[in-house]
């Protein structure tokens, strides 16, 4: 057996076991061997049965005198009974709907048994230990010492992975290439590749295992820092067009705001003014909360490179979005003489505004043509911007809003002649701000433009938990506020009922069809009520937003699509429905969908769940106003492998834990940018250059 052995050629795993496997990404025997646990059991505390302690969590070694089933009628649940002797005295133990032990196991057995001594209505027993036979010669897996317990997937136990990986270690770990430089091992005490996959598995003690998990948490964040710098190399290696400052443009446009300018956002507008004058392509991701007018200072870097006579792209993540931002770039330079182009996946048509309110409405193949021939002035569309119809003829801006990724391939989509050594400028945008750690890691590439302030005259926005028996208070608060003629939201976790038999708390949860049907037929049926959720067809949402936009609609009831991107000056307020389903970025983000106006807003959070930590997690929402401190505490609560979704990195549960570790992160940047200073193709380490290679693929960095 090596590394590249595929899980069909390991004994023992069939091929239901094969199926789960592969579901969770394990092809081989490398990608099992690097499926590390998540925590440990300590069952190392091996007692004698004379000194067993109620409450006490203990191991136990001796003979089996006995094992039987019984089953309770009342609750049908099997009881597996059993009796085990050690030189000390004898004891009971009780496994709960485990028939099938007794297949297992037998009356004289040597058994290793560990768990937790509890008091019941027949005398103390050890309740559903681990268990193993003992036998002469093989060193116990599941009991009397540090245990292994990885992230479970249905059908895949610890003790069925602890049983298949024990066996292949010692036949591959050695065969494990090294991949950090010796001088690193060195300089930061690190385990050998070889010692650390053997220690995480199965260690020999608590610092072993915090050994391991150091090493392979360093390795982790190295490859990222590696692949994040090198990304920054690759686009400073670019040219882009220098965009000089055109002042007086930009001042007719800032005195024709019918607002004022907060100082962030006065300060982002420069930083960016002044990247767009340099030869090197910018690379920027602009903070801000919901509402703290990111989309006018992405404004004004267009309008400066427009008239500059190059063209600019403005991408969206949904087209609800990128129509929504079509409008409001639109309303704010209109009077500039500018063409602007909308560009969907969906639509055979799409619109270009030319002059003054003139609006024409042109085929696609029409629209790319004008694109190509520079005569498109700004095209704002979706990810259809990216595909290879899409050519312009002199493009020097791209502004993404919430996607932070934006790497050198892309950008060379988009640039005529795809490949030229010019690309655009690009200036990424997004309301979940980024907590200190991972703006380090992920986003290290990227130089940060922080709107840390909103408009002037908003008012906070009260945010309240209500429990079930205040439903009746919540609804009663809509209705007060509809009757002021303003306007509510209502967000349900999912769209529609689905049985779900291995999750009966999914079947609880509120959906939106069983929700506007309720709202609109009983609770609320003297008001207009809507739905919207993802599946209503594309011309549809946009009737159903259109409506709720011109107060057609009282309360819109609907899933996260509204997330980004909704302007809705008289909605007030927004009711989530099991709120507890959320993220707390997620929740932000619905929260500023309202208090966009001068009046007061409201944000009722309705959970059902007793848990503390949803009670931590939606109270760090109240006490929150600002999204930045929200997104520290969102990180310190769920931890980063569930923040922005950055599982989709592909890297190890202890590598997410080590994105709090701000010191073992800036240990790992110090020395990617020295070796890269040195060796910026990696070709003395060919190891090393191909896994960041992988990481570079997972995450487009390209």
């Amino acid at each position: 057996m090596n590394l590249l052995t595929p899980i069909e050629n390991i004994p023992y795993i069939g091929k239901v076991y094969q199926k789960r496997l592969k579901k969770i990404g394990i092809k081989n025997i490398k990608d099992l061997v690097y499926y590390f646990p998540h925590r440990y059991e300590d069952f190392s505390n091996v007692i004698n049965i004379s000194a067993i302690k109620i409450n006490q969590f203990c191991s136990i070694k001796g003979k089996l005198l006995s094992i039987e089933n019984t089953q309770t009628w009342k609750r049908k649940m099997v009881i597996t009974n059993a009796i085990i002797e050690d030189k000390t005295g004898a004891f009971k133990v009780a496994w709960f709907n485990q028939p099938y032990l007794i297949k297992n196991l037998e009356p004289g057995d040597e058994v290793s048994l560990a768990g937790k001594v509890v008091i019941g209505k027949n005398g103390i027993y050890l309740s559903s230990p681990a268990y193993e036979k003992i036998r002469e010669g093989k060193e116990l897996t599941h009991t009397g010492k540090l245990i292994p317990v990885y992230p479970e997937t249905q059908g895949l136990s610890s003790r069925w992975l602890r049983f298949i990986i024990k066996p292949i270690l010692p036949q591959v770990k050695n065969s494990i290439e090294e991949l950090l430089p010796q001088n690193l091992i060195k300089k930061y005490n690190l385990l050998p590749i070889s010692k650390a996959i053997e220690q995480i598995h199965f260690p020999e003690s608590k610092e072993s295992a915090r050994r391991a998990k150091q090493r392979f948490s360093f390795q982790n964040l190295f490859l990222i820092e590696l692949s994040v710098l090198r990304q920054k190399m690759k686009v400073e290696s670019m040219n882009a067009f220098p965009i000089p400052l055109k002042l007086k443009k930009l001042q007719k446009l800032t005195g024709s705001l019918s607002f004022k300018l907060t100082d962030s956002q006065k300060k982002s507008a420069w930083q960016i003014l002044k990247d767009l004058e340099k030869t090197k392509p910018m690379n920027r991701l602009l903070e801000g909360d919901v509402g703290s007018g990111k989309t006018v200072v992405a404004t004004i870097a267009i309008l400066n490179v427009i008239k500059n006579k190059y063209q600019a792209a403005f991408m969206a993540p949904t087209e609800i979005l990128a129509k929504q931002h079509f409008k409001t770039v639109w309303d704010l330079i209109k009077d500039f003489k500018l063409n602007v182009g909308l560009l969907t996946g969906k639509e055979d048509k799409f619109f270009s505004r030319k002059l003054k309110n003139d609006s024409i409405e042109i085929s696609r193949k029409k629209l790319l043509e004008k694109v190509k021939e520079g005569e498109i002035d700004l095209l704002i569309g979706t990810h259809a911007l990216i595909q290879d119809k899409v050519k312009f003829e002199k493009l020097a801006l791209v502004v993404v809003d919430e996607q932070h990724r934006f790497g050198v391939k892309q950008r060379a989509k988009l640039v005529k002649g795809n490949g030229e050594k010019i690309i655009p400028h690009v200036l990424s945008m997004t309301a979940t701000p980024i907590p200190r750690t991972l703006a380090l890691t992920i986003y290290g590439d990227l130089d940060l433009s922080l709107i840390d302030e909103l408009p002037k005259g908003r008012k906070k926005i009260i945010t309240k938990v209500f429990l079930p028996e205040e439903r009746k208070k919540a609804y009663s608060l809509i209705r007060k506020e509809v009757k002021k003629g303003r306007q509510a939201f209502v967000i349900c976790p999912r769209i529609e009922k689905k049985e779900n038999k291995e999750n009966s708390t999914w079947n609880e949860v509120k959906t939106v069809e069983e929700e506007y049907k309720k709202l609109s037929e009983d609770i609320f049926k003297d008001l207009n009520v809507d739905m919207l959720h993802g599946k209503i067809a594309t011309k549809e949402k946009e009737r159903i937003m259109r409506r709720f936009k011109n107060k057609k609609t009282d309360i819109l009831v609907s899933t996260s699509v509204i997330e980004v991107g909704i302007d809705i000056p008289s909605a007030t307020i927004m009711m989530i429905e099991g709120a507890d389903r959320f993220g707390l970025a997620q929740l932000h983000q619905f929260r500023g969908r309202v208090g966009r106006s001068r009046k007061q807003s409201y944000c009722f959070l309705l959970t059902d769940s007793p848990s503390q930590k949803t009670r931590q997690r939606l109270k760090a929402l109240i006490d929150c106003e600002n999204g930045f401190e929200l997104s520290e505490k969102d990180l310190e609560i769920r931890g980063p492998g569930d923040f922005m979704g950055v599982r989709q990195w592909g890297i190890s549960d202890l590598a997410m834990e080590s994105l709090k570790d701000i010191h073992t992160i800036e240990k790992t940047r110090t020395e990617a940018k020295e070796i890269l200073e040195k060796d910026p193709y990696l070709r003395n380490f060919p190891l090393l250059r191909k896994e960041v290679e992988k990481i570079e693929e997972k995450i487009h960095l390209g």
